[in-house]
């Protein structure tokens, strides 16, 4: 198993919208917008395992180059894998309901990865995070 543990923290005022959030940072006083839409989650085939069941390669990614995100959850169904997944990184808290590093947060621009093993792919998409 691979992964990346990342941390950061950022302070400021949040305002929510339906997609997007504003973060009024109190050290600059300006305003920078994000959304979950700037987290982007990609996985593809990384062989398999000896038993023949698929593993795959998850990157989890803060595209948005100014403003951290904390509390990221997936929608991730019923996940699970027949390797180890560290649950600091990516651990299953409910039926569809993910969190994504320990719930702290992901600096701008910065990714964290895992494997996973399983007869099936997961989508797993963004539902939500705190910025």
């Amino acid at each position: 198993m691979t992964g990346l543990l990342l941390l950061s923290s950022h302070e400021g005022n949040v305002t929510r919208g339906d997609d997007f959030f504003q973060v009024k940072g109190s050290a600059t006083n300006q305003m920078s917008k994000c959304s979950k839409n700037d987290i982007s989650v990609a996985q593809g085939p990384a062989g398999t395992l000896p038993g023949g069941i698929s593993q795959y390669l998850v990157q989890i990614t803060n595209t948005n180059p100014q403003v951290p995100f904390a509390d990221i959850h997936l929608n991730c169904k019923d996940f699970s894998s027949a390797i180890l997944v560290s649950p600091e990184i990516f651990r299953r808290i409910a039926v569809d309901d993910c969190l994504v590093n320990d719930g702290r947060a992901l600096a701008p621009g910065a990714a964290l990865s895992f494997r996973y093993a399983s007869t099936k792919q997961y989508p797993l998409p963004v539902v939500s995070a705190t910025c």
